[in-house]
């Protein structure tokens, strides 16, 4: 699995576990990161950059660094 997938994981569990809207919040981080985060999947080649924006995108709007 690529880096970027496991950090998909991470903010999903993070989502699940403070009981928040899954689809909802899932979407602000995308409109915040650029990109959904169902087209990341497990073959997805990490990107440095993106995923510099995907944590902030994450912490911005879950208040956890990840």
């Amino acid at each position: 699995m690529s880096a970027i997938y496991d950090l998909r994981l991470a903010i999903e569990k993070k989502i699940q576990a403070d009981g928040r809207d899954m689809t909802q919040t899932k979407g602000l981080i995308a409109l915040k990161a650029g990109k959904l985060l169902s087209l990341i999947s497990p073959n997805t080649p990490d990107d440095p950059a993106f995923i510099a924006k995907l944590r902030g995108a994450a912490k911005e709007v879950l208040g956890v660094s990840l």
